[in-house]
């Protein structure tokens, strides 16, 4: 099949594709259009029906859709605009062409994990890590497959892991460069940051809010795990669980990034750093990925507040 990430623009295009999402818009001349996110394994790309003609099919979110048009490009990024689509027939598709994953080793990645729950000398932090990444089968099995997000960085399968790991082995470079860092606590806090994300974001193809992750969110998600899991551990002591709670309350950072505690404490700071700047480097990596062979200017992009490019090669 033609992947969506080997397209470039002034190209035409056609296969089969997830549609992601499909929103039913209107332009400023109230003219109604199709506004779609198309998915397969490489990634996502914008889709726009501008005309709703006799080859436009009824087809809704979540269908897997055979299009055709041409590739353009809006600030930067790749646009798909469809001038024909239909529902593709069972058969025409094989639906692991569909989900986006990791290009690491999975197998690799949690095995560097284990390292790392192994390392931990504290033994109430020892217990509360074996209960998931050794007993928990469920919670291994989806902690391995899962996403990081629905968009913006990890929003693939492993991408929990991927994410987890990386942020994980920052966490121990700084706790091997700043000494009045606890590293069995930051490493511990690590690895559960965003452990939440299992029941906040539903399984692929979907990967979207469900309802707890709606109303809740991974952060309360995650704090209220880990008090759970304190309590079931005797004598585990109320200050250390205050700590690990705290560290997962405020590793957003900031209140207005849905952390409802900012970090107060060395590790919740380092832990914090470590989460962004993993996930802002990541996203970048995927914005200049989707912009192909574009060394230019992409356009003003909102989560960065700045316009992006690509650093030159010479």
């Amino acid at each position: 099949m033609n992947y969506l990430s080997d397209y470039r623009e002034g190209e035409k295009f056609t296969g089969t594709y997830l549609c992601k999402q499909k929103q039913v818009l209107k332009t400023k001349a109230g003219k109604t259009y199709y506004s779609l996110t198309l998915q397969d394994k490489t990634g996502t790309a914008d889709g726009k029906i501008w005309d709703l003609n006799n080859g436009i099919a009824d087809f809704d979110s979540m269908d897997y859709i055979h299009c055709e048009g041409m590739v353009t490009s809006f600030q930067g990024n790749l646009q798909m605009n469809i001038s024909r689509v239909r529902r593709s027939d069972e058969g025409e598709y094989d639906p692991a062409d569909y989900v986006p994953s990791t290009d690491k080793d999975i197998t690799q990645m949690f095995s560097d994990i284990m390292k790392y729950v192994a390392s931990v000398q504290n033994k109430y932090l020892k217990q509360i890590l074996e209960m998931y990444f050794v007993e928990n089968k469920e919670f291994i099995k989806e902690f391995k497959k899962h996403s990081a997000a629905k968009s913006v960085h990890h929003g693939f399968l492993g991408g929990l892991l991927e994410h987890t790991l990386s942020v994980t082995n920052m966490c121990q470079y700084f706790a091997d460069h700043y000494p009045m860092i606890n590293r069995d606590l930051l490493i511990t806090a690590a690895l559960f940051h965003d452990m939440g994300k299992i029941q906040e974001i539903s399984d692929f193809p979907q990967n979207d809010y469900t309802d707890d992750g709606q109303m809740l969110g991974h952060i309360y998600i995650g704090a209220r795990a880990m008090e759970d899991a304190a309590a079931k551990i005797p004598g585990f002591p109320a200050k250390l669980k205050n700590e690990l709670v705290h560290c997962i309350l405020s590793h957003h950072g900031k209140l207005e990034f849905g952390s409802p505690k900012v970090p107060a404490i060395m590790e919740a700071m380092a832990l914090h750093l470590a989460d962004n700047a993993d996930a802002k480097l990541q996203t970048l990596t995927e914005v200049f990925h989707q912009a192909g062979n574009n060394m230019g200017w992409l356009g003003y992009n909102r989560m960065f507040e700045s316009n992006l490019r690509k650093t030159s090669n010479t």
